[in-house]
């Protein structure tokens, strides 16, 4: 059986990993040293929604030649890059999907993709969104606070992409996951962009959990940072209303609540965030076509104080 190959061995990829295992499919989980250890050693053990412990194959690097049924991208963005040339140097050309966060990044992925090797990356490389909420305990644990969903684009818009995008829907079915598939795919990756760029800063910079923003400072904060990123949404052409967005952010807050975001996590320990992939894109976008974001502004400026703070060397 060949595996499906999942390239980013953190929270979300190590339960991507754990639900594919569960559904009988062969799984080739590629991760940190100590991660791949435990899981070699114990297994990878899920909590909360799922939980078990799920026996699969975990490595470090991907040996060149490999033959996969499918393929997940679920590095950082700042690692999207490297992670897409390892896959294209070392696995032959299989629907792949891209579930990183943040806005603008399939041209580096399909450009670092055919550089390794692939002749026609945009005919595998499919962009996700997702909203499954992971954390990563630590080495072979990791736990699932919810469900949440995938959404693909609508393989009839996919052009060359159209077979890739079925085979990944199939693939999220029977693994369980709600998968669905959009006409109107940029308007859901703004909309996940909007919500993260709301969330993350404020909790990162407040130390607080997700459900610090269903009200009071914290919510006022999260809501100008999402005016803003409706606005810059809007002027791309991308129908999406406030009031949508609001709605969005209240079901994520909620859902999420006990959730610590990943970039309160990564400033916590002094790594690097995705910061420019979501809140600096918007921003960049948004000078690019004359709209003034002071919120946006400050709050990308406090995360990169805080992550001097914490001792950081690579700054998003």
């Amino acid at each position: 059986m060949r595996p499906v190959v999942v390239l980013g061995g953190g929270a979300v990829g190590s339960l991507f990993a754990a639900r594919f295992s569960a559904a009988g499919e062969s799984v080739l989980l590629v991760g940190r040293p100590a991660h791949v250890a435990a899981i070699r050693e114990r297994g990878l053990a899920v909590e909360g929604v799922g939980a078990g412990t799920f026996r699969l194959d975990a490595v470090t690097e991907l040996k060149p030649g490999t033959d996969a049924e499918a393929a997940l991208l679920t590095v950082k963005s700042f690692d999207l890059p490297g992670a897409a040339r390892e896959l294209g140097r070392a696995v032959l050309p299989a629907p792949t999907g891209l579930l990183a966060n943040g806005l603008g990044l399939e041209d580096g992925a399909m450009r670092a993709l055919r550089e390794a090797g692939w002749p026609r990356p945009e005919a595998s490389l499919v962009r996700g969104v997702h909203t499954i909420p992971a954390t990563l305990l630590g080495p072979g644990k990791v736990r699932a606070s919810g469900t949440g969903e995938i959404v693909l684009p609508d393989p009839i818009q996919a052009g060359e992409a159209s077979a890739a995008v079925r085979a990944l829907e199939a693939l999220f079915a029977r693994a369980g996951f709600p998968v669905r598939t959009s006409p109107a795919f940029e308007g859901e990756v703004w909309r996940k962009a909007a919500v993260n760029a709301a969330i993350n800063p404020v909790t990162a910079l407040r130390g607080v959990t997700n459900g610090a923003l269903v009200d009071g400072p914290a919510r006022a904060e999260a809501e100008r940072l999402l005016s803003e990123a409706v606005m810059v949404a809007r002027e791309a052409g991308v129908d999406l209303t406030l009031g949508t967005a609001v709605a969005d952010l209240d079901r994520v807050v909620r859902a999420t609540a006990e959730n610590r975001s990943s970039m309160l996590q990564d400033v916590e320990r002094g790594r690097p965030t995705e910061l420019d992939a979501i809140s600096g894109e918007i921003l960049r976008r948004g000078r690019a076509s004359g709209l003034s974001l002071p919120a946006t502004a400050q709050a990308i400026e406090g995360v990169r104080r805080k992550l001097r703070e914490h001792g950081s060397l690579a700054q998003p």
